[in-house]
């Protein structure tokens, strides 16, 4: 047994950082999410160190992951000087090997980045699916004390249950012990799990071993998205994860309050050129002006009336649709409640027509499921939709669409993935977005779409969007179905 720097007896080597466990039968079915077989043991190399995944249990009743992480202080800091005002040892002898950190979150995303992003191959509805989990964290830093811990997870829906590890009790003046053993349950998808943790740990400990960039913005962005906006400390969070550079902080937390904007963009300047998750590849292209632009020129030369913008986001293309005054009913549709919210503030104020509001309906809602809000309007519009939807998935869309709905027009786009090997830091075999679960050749869209008129009595045409490559064709495709029947 050997005292940590902040004397804690730990035995290393025998310190297992992260477990993962649910009950869900089967519930091995985990092993397909984590993308690891339970049959075996796996060893993967860090840059700090080894990641080791085990599985201490793997019945169809309960089945246990297990990741540990074994970091070397030593090989870290060779060749570096001491920290200023830490003492000659300092950066030799510390808890880094033991403490729940950011070398965990970059473990978590090396190990399981299937799952943190939310694919699963072989099994793709499990990625949505919500598990009975518990995920046991050996060693965490909480100079709050559990109060802190229960005050970052709690508000996530998580019960938290820790309790403080006792120092060396040799030496009494060192005082309680920052450090705890903490156990979360909740029922819930194991990507969303995955990205709290993700974040959060880090933030606890309040120390990144690595440089903080405009990178790590983008990736507590993504990782947040869904979830950091609403957090009752989502400024505590952001400002510890960004190692408390400022800059960085209002970037991130003015990108969770509106993600179209950038660098301090005004909710008010409501022709930006970005799109919530618009890959930073596509925006020299200025792809999503060209998109929307092209859809709505589409519906106006088609003579539509009322159009549903089904995966609305933030409202952009609704602010297009409602500029058409020959379009007297515009219904905006999404499943999230603060991308809706965005959009409605983007309709306030005196720059706004107040035709707009009149005209305009925002509705929580999803593509997959049967709505009879959408009945009776002339098109749907799904733009850069379908890719965010498992493959297993896209016969409901199908089906609420184009079989219960039945509009006159409905426009879908889609990216060309031919296209991607024209994106220069788009490294091969990657999506342009980590939300994507698929993405189409030109072949696979026309394929997937002449089937889906077929079936409903449409026909289809389709025409590329964006620059043109005569060998890959244009960035993004489009689907346009017109009632034949």
């Amino acid at each position: 047994m050997t005292p940590n720097r902040g004397g804690v007896l730990l035995a290393r080597g025998e310190i297992v950082l992260l477990t993962l466990r649910t009950t869900k039968e089967p519930a091995t079915d985990l092993g397909f999410l984590l993308h690891k077989n339970p049959a075996r043991a796996q060893t993967i190399d860090l840059p700090f160190g080894q990641a080791h995944v085990f599985w201490p249990e793997a019945t169809p009743s309960a089945a246990c992951c297990a990741l540990w992480v074994v970091v070397d202080p030593v090989a870290l800091v060779r060749g570096k000087a001491d920290a200023p005002g830490d003492g000659p040892l300092a950066m030799y002898v510390n808890d880094r090997p033991y403490v729940a950190s950011s070398f965990l979150s970059v473990a978590l995303a090396r190990v399981f980045g299937s799952a943190l992003n939310g694919r699963s191959s072989e099994r793709p509805e499990l990625a949505q699916t919500a598990l009975p989990l518990r995920i046991t964290v050996d060693v965490v830093a909480s100079r709050g004390g559990p109060a802190w811990l229960e005050r970052l997870f709690g508000p996530l829906g998580y019960t938290v249950d820790a309790q403080r590890l006792p120092r060396d009790e040799t030496v009494p003046e060192w005082g309680p012990s920052a450090l705890h053993r903490m156990v979360l349950t909740h029922e819930i998808p194991l990507m969303t799990a995955l990205r709290h943790l993700y974040v959060l740990l880090p933030v606890l400990d309040d120390h990144k071993h690595y440089w903080v960039g405009t990178d790590e913005v983008d990736k507590l962005v993504a990782k947040g998205e869904a979830w950091l906006a609403e957090h009752p400390d989502r400024e505590f969070i952001v400002h510890r994860y960004l190692k408390h550079r400022r800059g960085l902080a209002r970037r991130a937390l003015g990108q969770l309050e509106d993600p179209d904007a950038e660098d301090g963009e005004d909710l008010e300047d409501l022709e930006g050129t970005s799109v919530p998750g618009e890959p930073r590849l596509e925006r020299p292209y200025k792809l999503n002006d060209v998109r929307l632009d092209r859809v709505v020129d589409v519906l106006r030369s088609a003579g539509v009336r009322s159009v549903v913008d089904l995966g609305c986001g933030e409202g952009k293309l609704l602010r297009r649709l409602l500029a058409v005054n020959e379009i007297d009913r515009v219904i905006g549709i999404d499943a999230s409640p603060r991308a809706l919210d965005v959009a409605a503030r983007r309709f306030e104020g005196p720059r706004v027509p107040l035709s707009y509001a009149k005209r305009l309906q925002l509705l929580v809602g999803s593509a997959v499921y049967r709505d009879p809000r959408l009945d009776g309007m002339d098109a749907i519009v799904l733009v850069e939709v379908i890719e965010h939807i498992d493959a297993v998935r896209l016969p409901a869309l199908e089906a609420s669409v184009f079989g219960s709905a039945r509009p006159q027009m409905v426009l879908v786009t889609t990216p060309n993935a031919e296209y991607n090997v024209r994106f220069e830091t788009l490294p091969a075999g990657r999506f342009r977005h980590a939300d994507h679960r698929f993405e189409w050749t030109r072949a696979q869209f026309e394929a997937w779409a002449s089937g889906v008129a077929e079936r409903h009595g449409y026909t289809v045409t389709f025409e590329p969007i964006g620059p043109l490559d005569e060998m890959v064709g244009a960035p993004t495709q489009m689907g346009v179905f017109r009632w034949s029947s």
